[in-house]
């Protein structure tokens, strides 16, 4: 077991079938060719030639099985990599969920626990699986990413190289065969593979990691004095949009390389019902994701009490939702943002209304 951290280099592009698991196989092959010690811990050929060609001549740690009933299903074995201990091993997919009965619920979780092991990561990684990008990405697409990563892991990582190639350069692939099968093709076409979303995503994804590039060679210093200077709150609720809230805030915060707060005041006399209770767990997990600061009140007067805890913990910038009160409740006790904007104007505090669906 190596006493120092292991390098996370992560490939990253704005769809299947740019190069990425190519490109990885490439440098590690070319690294192998210098003496370095490279396995394979787990890779996703999808039946690519161009991608099982590169990988021959590589070492591969065998999956381990699972069984599920009467299925048995196969995993990547972070054990094994661990035991093994090579220099370099390459991880396809960090986004991936593991199947039930892993040692753990994310592939990135694994990847985590290798690089604490001290072991060097090669992995890969689509723009829409980032959890800030949820939302943004559905708008675009219209197809919800149920698998998703933590945007920390872009930001710690050592290295991140993108692959880039055009809307018509991906477009061609899908019709020569190169990406899916012949059958999937015009379906491909029709939905996500639409052009106007591989241009979209493709501006995503190098903006993206262009912002982090830039907050990773901040000096030290300039970012401390940023902090003091800057802080976001993102007020939730039992609502469903809280989530939407949560990733804009959480934006918001990651641009500005500053701390996230995310408030939920909770009326003392209301019992949450179990969807609810769910719902701000689900909250408090993404917030933790975010490397935020949850925090949790009861009290009967909600604007109040934010502009309380704003001015506790030197908030900046406020994210809430449209307010949720009919039209004739707003005309005669006045709407929830006008009295909030009431209590914070006066303390250079900037107040984000974000949309509801």
């Amino acid at each position: 077991m190596s006493e120092r951290r292991g390098r996370h280099k992560i490939f990253i592009g704005m769809a299947p079938g740019v190069g990425k698991t190519y490109r990885m196989l490439q440098e590690a092959k070319n690294l192998k060719k210098e003496g370095i010690d490279v396995v394979i811990g787990l890779l996703e050929t999808h039946n690519r030639q161009e991608t099982i060609v590169q990988a021959e001549g590589l070492e591969v740690i065998h999956r381990q099985s699972i069984n599920q009933g009467n299925l048995t299903l196969t995993e990547m074995d972070t054990k094994a990599i661990i035991q093994r201990f090579p220099q370099l091993v390459l991880i396809d997919e960090l986004a991936h969920t593991n199947i039930p009965g892993s040692l753990n619920q994310k592939r990135y979780q694994d990847v985590e626990e290798i690089l604490i092991a001290g072991i060097n990561v090669y992995s890969t990684l689509n723009i829409q699986h980032l959890e800030s990008l949820n939302d943004l990405v559905a708008k675009i697409t219209g197809v919800i990413v149920r698998e998703r990563i933590p945007d920390r892991l872009l930001e710690e990582a050592d290295e991140i190289v993108v692959i880039d190639v055009t809307a018509e350069t991906l477009e061609q692939r899908l019709l020569d065969g190169k990406i899916y099968a012949p059958e999937k093709i015009q379906q491909s076409l029709q939905n996500f593979f639409q052009r106007k979303n591989l241009i979209a995503l493709r501006e995503l994804a190098l903006r993206e990691v262009a912002n982090t590039v830039e907050e990773a060679e901040e000096s030290l210093s300039s970012k401390q004095c940023y902090l003091i200077q800057e802080r976001v709150l993102v007020c939730i609720s039992t609502y469903p949009n809280s989530l939407r809230l949560l990733r804009r805030g959480a934006r918001l915060a990651n641009y500005m390389s500053v701390p996230l707060y995310v408030l939920f005041v909770e009326n003392p006399d209301h019992f949450l019902t179990k969807t609810e209770t769910l719902h701000i767990e689900t909250c408090q997990q993404l917030c933790r994701e975010f490397s935020g600061n949850f925090l949790r009140v009861k009290s009967y007067n909600v604007p109040t009490t934010i502009a309380e805890i704003a001015e506790q913990e030197k908030i900046t910038q406020i994210v809430i939702g449209e307010s949720q009160q009919s039209r004739w409740k707003q005309f005669f006790k006045g709407s929830f943002t006008q009295k909030l904007m009431k209590l914070i104007w006066k303390k250079q505090i900037d107040l984000h209304i974000i949309a509801t669906e």
